[in-house]
């Protein structure tokens, strides 16, 4: 039987922790880092923090892509020939398809000039090293939510709460309780369907 909705896709690849890879060519050493993150400021602290641990290094490039569709993004060549760092950078973290993650490349320049190929090909590789030295782990895209409801409800809500294996990350339980909660995207319009006796708010 046929369906006009698609399945939602809420599942997507990323990192646990950080790591790091290394390429050297002709003098130049390109230290890559990889970081799991999740917002912009938190990029922008650890590019911030990279600057001024490698502050003798002559470049500090980067790329990062976040969300589950992967659908922010951004590329820096700091000062690199254009797209000969940013680019290739990124051009790893898609042929991976990981998202959630920033790609930072230190290059401390040896005296001698690469050349375009040459750069891309030191920005590849190095960003290549630090994914393939990483654990790559499986996310679950999620909203929050709370879940206003009067007493009474109680057992019917934790009822829905135990059947869909939501987990309680706040609550309060008072003649008027709440709970705040996260739902997998393929899980959301059930969980609206099941708990519509009460008042639900998405939390952004």
């Amino acid at each position: 039987m046929g369906t006009d909705s698609k399945p939602i896709i809420d599942r997507y690849k990323s990192i646990s922790k950080l790591s790091k890879g290394l390429y050297k060519d002709n003098g130049s050493k390109f230290l890559a880092f990889a970081y799991p993150v999740e917002t912009v400021e938190e990029i922008k602290e650890i590019i911030a923090g990279l600057k001024k641990e490698y502050f003798d290094a002559r470049h500090h490039c980067y790329a990062y892509r976040l969300g589950y569709l992967g659908d922010v993004w951004r590329m820096c060549d700091d000062g690199e020939p254009s797209s000969t760092a940013g680019k290739p950078i990124l051009g790893q973290i898609l042929s991976n398809e990981l998202s959630d993650i920033l790609v930072v490349v230190v290059r401390y320049f040896g005296g001698i000039k690469l050349g375009v190929p040459g750069l891309i090909k030191a920005y590849k590789t190095s960003t290549s090293d630090a994914i393939a030295n990483a654990e790559i782990i499986e996310k679950v895209a999620k909203e929050f939510y709370t879940v206003e409801f009067d007493y009474l409800q109680m057992n019917d809500v934790m009822k829905v709460f135990k059947e869909m294996a939501l987990p309680i990350l706040e609550q309060n339980f008072d003649l008027a309780c709440s709970i705040l909660t996260s739902v997998p995207l393929s899980q959301v319009e059930q969980f609206k369907d099941q708990l519509k006796f009460t008042t639900i708010c998405q939390r952004v």
